[in-house]
């Protein structure tokens, strides 16, 4: 799969919109199979691209709280969703406090949060 990125939100474009919308369906007529604009968030924005690439299907990358969901960026005509390092960084962020706290508390109460093998090796085995 060839997918065309543009990155106008990322670098500080001044019209990002404008810059995607020119590039992506460039790339969309140049044969990419997907379209990506990482850092788009507005769902305005968002259904703007997803028209002008259709029927080329587009990613959205969420990495931060949103008030977007699934279900409302499927609405939008999202059809494929990239959380990045989100999910890395969640881990990462639960990490640093439970070392913080025992650090500063001597105290091993952020365990109460951790996953349970039971769940971890269902997940990993595919059972689940």
């Amino acid at each position: 799969m060839l997918t065309g990125r543009c990155e106008a939100w990322l670098v500080g474009q001044s019209d990002p919109l404008g810059v995607a919308l020119d590039r992506l369906l460039a790339y969309s007529e140049a044969g990419a199979d997907c379209l990506y604009a990482p850092g788009v968030i507005k769902p305005d924005e968002i259904e703007q691209i997803v028209k002008a690439v259709s029927p080329k299907p587009v990613n959205v990358l969420m990495h931060g709280p949103s008030t977007l969901t699934v279900p409302h960026l499927a609405d939008l005509g999202v059809r494929r969703v990239s959380v990045g390092s989100a999910l890395a960084r969640i881990a990462w962020g639960a990490f640093i406090r439970a070392a913080r706290s025992i650090k500063t508390t001597g105290k091993f109460d952020a365990f109460a949060d951790a996953a349970p093998f039971a769940e971890i090796n269902n997940v990993f085995s595919q059972r689940n």
